[in-house]
Order: C-alpha cells, then sequence, then structure tokens
C-alpha cells in the first residue's frame, strides 16, 4: 500500500531495480552508484549490439512524470536501443551532485538544479522536457481552513531549490502570505516519502504534493488550500539532463537514450496501451485503488507533452522565481541557454522521428 511506502522510514527495492534511499543513507547509495556506472564510451545503435551498453539514470522524485521511463524500461525501449538502463532514486539535489561528481551521468531533475549547477560553474544541461508545469497540491491538515490560519505555524518543503519548495512559495505568494513576515517556519523535510509523514504526524501543518499523492490525504480529510496546476503557470518542473561533455563526447548514447525515453511518452499516451500503463502506475507509485491509478493516468496524459521538449518560456519563470525568491541570487544571470539545448529536439522534428510516433 502506498500508505506503507510513504509514510515509513526505509530503503526498497522492486522489481524494476528502483532504490528508494533516505538521506542518512546516502554514503551506500554512492558506493552503488559507483558500481554501476561503466560502458559510457560503447553506446550501441538502435540496430542492436551483442552486449548493450549499462546506464544509470537518477530520477529526482517519485511521480507520475517518471512513467515514461519506468515504461521504456519495462516494454524494453531502452534494449531496442542498445542500452541496459537502471533507474535510481535519489532526491533531485543530491541526483545533480552525484552527477557533477561523475557517480551518474543522466537525470531526471527539475530546471531549478539546473541552475544551481550553472551558477556553481557546471555544465549539466536539460535535453528533454517531460513536466512543463508547476503542478501541486499545496495540501493542509484539516484543522487548517484558510492561508490566515498558516500564520505562525510550520511548513515542510522538499531540497531548499526544487519544484516542491518554489510551488510551496507560489502558493503562499496566492494566498498573500510571507513567510517571515507571517513568522511561517519552512522546513526542509525532503522527498514525498517524508514530508507525507510529516504532515500526517502533525510535524508540519501544510506541504506541497504532487496530484497523484496530494489527492492521497485528501481522501483521508487533509485540505488543497492552492491548486498551483490551476494557475497554468509556464515552468520546467523536470527534464533528463546530462553533462555537456557526455553530450560532446558521446552524442549517440544520448541520443538513443532520448528516443527510448520519447517512445516512452508516445506509449503512455497511446489508449490502446492504457492498462499497461495503469499497472506501471500502480507498481511504481504503490497505488492499490483503482480510482486513484485511474487520477494519476489521467493527470499524466493531461500534461505529458507528446512532444517531451524543454520549455523556453518554463526555464524563464524557473529563473524568475528562483530570483524573486531568493533561492539563488545568480539565478537572474543565468540564460535559458545555459539551462537547455535544444539541438536534439530540433534533429528529432527535422528527421520526422517525433511524427513517425502518432
Amino acid at each position: 500500500m502506498e500508505e506503507t511506502m510513504y509514510g515509513k522510514d526505509q530503503i526498497s527495492c522492486n522489481q524494476s531495480g528502483k532504490y528508494f534511499l533516505r538521506d542518512r543513507f546516502m554514503k551506500i547509495s554512492v558506493l552503488l552508484i559507483a558500481g554501476w556506472v561503466c560502458l559510457l564510451g560503447s553506446a550501441a545503435t538502435s540496430s542492436g549490439a551483442a552486449e548493450p551498453s549499462k546506464l544509470l539514470l537518477a530520477h529526482g522524485a517519485i511521480s507520475a512524470n517518471v512513467t515514461p521511463l519506468w515504461i521504456a524500461k519495462e516494454q524494453g525501449l531502452f534494449r531496442k536501443y542498445g542500452l541496459d538502463v537502471d533507474l535510481v532514486f535519489i532526491i533531485a539535489g543530491r541526483a545533480t551532485q552525484a552527477m557533477m561528481a561523475g557517480q551518474v551521468p543522466v537525470g531526471l531533475v527539475g530546471a531549478t538544479h539546473v541552475t544551481n549547477v550553472a551558477t556553481s560553474g557546471g555544465d549539466l544541461v536539460m535535453v528533454l522536457g517531460l513536466q512543463n508545469t508547476l503542478d501541486y497540491l499545496f495540501v493542509a491538515r484539516p484543522s487548517i481552513k484558510s492561508g490566515e490560519e498558516l500564520k505562525g505555524k510550520k511548513v515542510a518543503i522538499g531540497t531548499p531549490a526544487g519544484s516542491a519548495s518554489l510551488a510551496t512559495y507560489v502558493a503562499l505568494d496566492h494566498l498573500g502570505l510571507q513567510p517571515r513576515r507571517d513568522n511561517i517556519v519552512l522546513l526542509g523535510i525532503g522527498g514525498v516519502p517524508e514530508r507525507l509523514g510529516a504532515l500526517r504526524s502533525g510535524s508540519v501543518e501544510a506541504t506541497s504534493l504532487s496530484p497523484e499523492f496530494g489527492q492521497i490525504v485528501v481522501s483521508e480529510g487533509y485540505r488543497v488550500l492552492v491548486d498551483t496546476g490551476k494557475e497554468n503557470l509556464p515552468f520546467q518542473s523536470s527534464g533528463i539532463v546530462v553533462p555537456r561533455s557526455l553530450l560532446r563526447s558521446n552524442p549517440q548514447l544520448v541520443e538513443n537514450l532520448s528516443k527510448a525515453i520519447i517512445e516512452g511518452v508516445a506509449f503512455v499516451h497511446k489508449p490502446a496501451n492504457k492498462e499497461v500503463v495503469l499497472r506501471s502506475l500502480a507498481k511504481n507509485l504503490r497505488l492499490d485503488k483503482p480510482d486513484r491509478v485511474e487520477k494519476a493516468y489521467q493527470q499524466l496524459v493531461g500534461e505529458l507533452p507528446k512532444k517531451p521538449c524543454p520549455s523556453m518560456e518554463g526555464v524563464v519563470s524557473v529563473l524568475k522565481l528562483m530570483t524573486q525568491h531568493g533561492l539563488n541570487a545568480k539565478a537572474g544571470q543565468v540564460k535559458p541557454e545555459e539551462i537547455v539545448d535544444m539541438s536534439l529536439c530540433k534533429k528529432f522534428e527535422d528527421s520526422g522521428f517525433f511524427r513517425s510516433l502518432y
């Protein structure tokens, strides 16, 4: 049950090989990661090779927008393109740290984290965009009936510059609240399991959750104060990120990986595949109630771009919000072109690859 997975202090590994790592196990995870990264210099082409190239891909959150990766793994799309990909969950800020340390070559993380790397002299760049809006539910405990009642209370955020944290700032703005003025304590609790646990235990009064998990606590009586998805705010919440050095030194590997993920996106969008996608969502998100799985599916299909390219408008919004809320004083000096590389998307458009999938 999802209540078990997202309310307990644990590491778990499911049959697909995804590891859910808590902060205090980070040293162990680094050793694990180092053991998986190999053969980057011998990426196979789509025609296949005897030995597929092993590749580790870290996703910085547990949410429905990881589904194209799960599908690509489960349906053999990575292997179709000569890749043996293992997926590992590492909370986004630490995922980019692992990438910069050379322990993970590819990540599914947000533009906020790429911005932090860019302002620190790093070379990460986003080549695909899997979530181009800021879609979170700002959920409060049942006793909180309005934003006014959050004054003097505690609110859980994720990593300081993560999308969930920015969603919280946007929600507080929408409610006319300012953390410093209104004595609202923002606690960097961590990922979804930690924030859900803090909310349920009463350690905090509110937090931002992706819709599939927000709906779980809403069904338990918790209250949605703000739905940022209804604001239609362009925002590059997540995308496939690689080092520019890898894009230069092994463009075929990055192209093959991108094609497999794009085919995963197309698989999700085809109605004939709905039951397969529902099963994947239920398994990977630990959703055991059909209505919750259906809601997660509908939300995913409605938001997942058929052409999963980064949104320049969404990146501009990220840079603006990070500057506005003091999350990175240098973000305003960063150009969107430093965060994303559209060359693969242009190639897929010009070659007809996108069109061939629908």
